[in-house]
């Protein structure tokens, strides 16, 4: 029980997120004319946000199981970076290493990715913990809003760009984070080639799928995407990793302004 009392106010910020996003797709999947079950359910088995806004119409709509398939693999590609980042962190886990990759959510995956487990504790349970509580906040937002959708009678018209919303929050969150922790080491004369590197995954992401969509169209372009970013990614990893590390140093406090 260590690991979960270390752990439990580290989730607390997901706990916020989630009942929020939670409650939206309750509300979303209700409103829409789903039975309130449906999205306790999936907030159990599914357990992918994004991919559940998306259920919504998928399941309201005439079942294709081939265009389900292509959009599950494209909204969950980014999922192959989790996993390639997680390969050591997860190594040695035991039986619950297949329990946390099933539950490598986005708000997990930065949790479990940079945690800094305290000497004498199991790192199996911290990770379970860390995974599971997550889950349940999801399963919890999911479950009240499905609770409160069956009273709501006013219009709920672009709820379903709520998740939109949350990753361009992250995607500007990250890149002004490390935007500061540059200028607190280096002032403001950044070198360009450092903040270039800094930078490499948001503009290896835009760009590559700005590109894929030129090139391949609204309809297609997200698959290509995910494989050319994957590509460039792992081109240039190895001289991207020390700046990554010297940013993680810095957001802990290693190196003082």
């Amino acid at each position: 029980m260590r690991e979960l009392k270390e752990v439990f106010p580290k989730t607390l910020p997901v706990l916020a997120g989630y009942l929020f996003l939670g409650m939206t797709y309750g509300i979303l999947a209700v409103t829409s004319g789903l039975p309130a079950w449906v999205p306790v359910l999936s907030a159990l088995i599914v357990y992918t946000g994004s991919m559940e806004f998306l259920l919504v119409s998928i399941l309201l709509a005439p079942f294709n199981p081939f265009s389900v398939l292509a959009t599950t693999l494209m909204v969950g590609a980014r999922h192959i970076f989790y996993g390639l980042a997680m390969l050591t962190k997860y190594r040695g886990t035991g039986r619950a290493k297949f329990y946390l990759i099933y539950t490598t959510s986005d708000e997990t995956f930065a949790l479990n990715c940079n945690a800094k487990i305290p000497e004498g504790m199991d790192k199996s349970k911290y990770y379970f913990w860390t995974s599971f509580l997550d889950q349940m906040y999801w399963v919890a937002g999911a479950a009240l809003g499905a609770f409160f959708g069956s009273y709501i009678t006013v219009s709920t018209e672009g709820l379903d760009f709520v998740m939109t919303a949350m990753f361009i929050c992250i995607f500007l969150s990250q890149w002004l984070r490390d935007r500061d922790l540059l200028i607190q080491k280096y002032g403001k004369k950044v070198p360009w080639k450092q903040m270039l590197l800094a930078h490499a995954g948001e503009l290896t992401g835009v760009l590559g799928s700005l590109l894929c969509l030129l090139i391949f169209g609204s309809e297609h372009f997200i698959i290509p995407s995910m494989i050319l970013i994957l590509v460039i990614l792992a081109c240039f990893r190895k001289r991207a990793e020390p700046i990554a590390d010297e940013l993680s140093h810095l957001q802990e406090g290693g190196i003082q302004a």
